[in-house]
């Protein structure tokens, strides 16, 4: 048993993953996504085909892990993905992520279905009404234009929060575009509000501990 342990988790599933010929493609695809964010593979877990979970310990880094996650299934043409957050504390550490518990867990798990009724693709929940309802309002407004990424436009957010440090023109040459295509496809994906809104909801997130 633990205890008096903030955590962050987050629960998901691809949309339309039955509708790939190749599911090995996004398999790995989300394999690389979640072991980029956690190194140890304790902390998270594919199930049930196409549902998965993550435990993020840094809990102000929880929207962007969800953002990366996102972009990273949406680099694949005719995917998408449902995100839902739970922010509270651990109670028990197993084995595996899907075996511990507590209110992080119990909080993304039950965010998920509720997404799943209301076909919203990103949510969070902790014990704090108000910082749900605030934050859940500028997911919403994000999703407008999150929800719409292209291939292209997806693979250049992924890019981005993979090398922050990164010029424009470095980016470009890993994908073999210029540095005013990056330009206008980091722009169309609206990362710099992206990140924006990364900076509210890490001082929102601070503020429950």
């Amino acid at each position: 048993m633990i205890s008096n342990i903030i955590t962050s988790v987050i629960t998901g599933d691809i949309i339309k993953s039955r509708a790939q010929t190749n599911p090995e493609v996004w398999i790995k695809a989300l394999k690389n996504a979640l072991s980029s964010l956690s190194a140890d593979k304790a902390y998270w877990e594919i199930y049930r085909g196409d549902s998965f979970q993550i435990e993020i310990k840094d809990i102000c880094s929880s929207f962007m892990a969800a953002i990366y996650i996102k972009a990273c299934i949406k680099s694949i043409q005719g995917l998408d993905v449902r995100l839902a957050i739970g922010i509270g504390n651990k109670t028990y550490e197993g084995e595996h992520v899907t075996e511990s518990n507590g209110e992080a867990f119990i909080f993304s798990g039950e965010t998920l279905e509720t997404l799943k009724k209301e076909k919203q693709n990103l949510r969070i929940k902790t014990n704090h009404s108000e910082i749900n309802h605030e934050l859940n309002l500028y997911f919403k407004l994000a999703l407008i234009s999150m929800d719409s990424w292209t291939v292209n436009l997806a693979e250049i957010v992924k890019l981005g929060i993979e090398r922050p440090d990164e010029l424009q023109s470095e980016l470009g040459k890993l994908i073999g575009i210029n540095q005013n295509a990056v330009s206008t496809r980091q722009k169309r994906a609206h990362l710099d509000e992206i990140k924006e809104l990364d900076l509210m909801y890490r001082k929102k997130i601070n503020a429950l501990t």
